[in-house]
């Protein structure tokens, strides 16, 4: 997992609605990078509708929300509007942005070992420097939490 302090890898991706989403870009705005394993499952919905509920929030306090999962920009597309989210979605389906920041790995679900995104966050300054980690979050009330940190940054 990436370590706060270090330097957030840079990245280019396709996101929802067509078009990239390139991290470097969004200077001197505050990143929340929120990583998660699968369009329009229980727990993802519920995150991505968290941080959609707060998205005003966030850009009220220079903040930009992008969640990262390795679904394809058409499945985004998809999740996007069937639940009316409006935080960016971007598609790594090659996993070198997951591999970059240390979510891809090992995982284990009723004793089956398999490999894929651990549910993380990453907050980014403005100067494109890791604020604060949440490596294996929990949902509830994780996007006011973020939210919290990034008023204090």
């Amino acid at each position: 997992m990436i370590e706060t302090g270090a330097k957030a890898p840079d990245f280019t991706l396709p996101r929802d609605g067509g078009g990239e989403i390139t991290l470097s870009a969004q200077q001197p705005k505050k990143v929340v990078l929120y990583f998660y394993p699968k369009d329009d499952t229980p727990g993802c919905t519920t995150e991505a509708l968290d941080f959609t509920r707060l998205s005003d929030e966030f850009a009220a306090a220079g903040a930009l929300v992008i969640g990262i999962s390795k679904d394809s920009a058409a499945s985004h597309d998809k999740f996007c509007r069937k639940h009316s989210l409006s935080v960016i979605l971007a598609s790594d389906e090659t996993g070198t942005a997951c591999e970059d920041y240390g979510v891809w790995g090992e995982k284990n679900m009723y004793g089956k070992t398999y490999m894929g995104i651990t549910r993380a966050t990453v907050l980014i300054d403005g100067a494109g420097t890791v604020a604060r980690v949440w490596p294996k979050v929990k949902v509830d009330g994780h996007a006011a939490e973020v939210l919290d940190a990034v008023r204090a940054l």
